[in-house]
């Protein structure tokens, strides 16, 4: 399989770190060769924060070259111009659009359920993505994070009919 590259951004507080960490630790579990890397900026004050994570057979770099990721998948709107860049010709940006207003028990868990849109587009099995968002979060997060994730490959199965 060739390599896989997926940026993820946001602001600070977002949970860009959170993501990127259940996103690897999946396609770690599915059997990938994983490198993640992140710039921070000024997260703590809700500056824009990126990471990018790259699976395959095999990877060599944990840096998503300009102009070669796979997705971008934001999750402040405002962060889509900013990192388009980042995006090969022909890729997929999802942008936090997709998720229906108000569709979310608990907005904090956009992360996750952006994360199930873009479950849609890898070869990732349902079974790695679980696991991870169980060893990635705290247990009373679990169910409200598997109906995020669950919402999420919904609202991205209705986006591509």
């Amino acid at each position: 399989m060739a390599v896989t590259n997926i940026v993820i951004a946001g602001l600070g507080g977002q949970g860009v770190l959170t993501a990127s960490d259940i996103l690897a630790d999946a396609a770690f579990r599915a059997g990938f060769d994983v490198k993640k890397s992140e710039l921070h900026g000024m997260s703590q004050r809700g500056g824009s924060v990126t990471s990018d994570v790259r699976f395959g057979d095999r990877v060599l770099s944990p840096m998503v070259p300009p102009g070669e990721a796979d997705v971008l998948l934001v999750l402040e709107p405002t962060q889509s111009a900013i990192n388009r860049g980042l995006l090969r010709h022909g890729g997929v940006l999802i942008g936090p659009e997709i998720i229906p207003e108000g569709a979310l028990r608990n907005r904090k868990s956009l992360n996750v359920a952006m994360l199930g849109a873009l479950s849609t587009l890898v070869s990732i099995a349902e079974e790695p993505w679980m696991a991870a968002i169980h060893a990635n979060l705290a247990e009373k997060l679990h169910a409200l994070n598997e109906q995020a994730f669950a919402l999420g490959r919904e609202a991205a199965a209705h986006r591509a009919a």
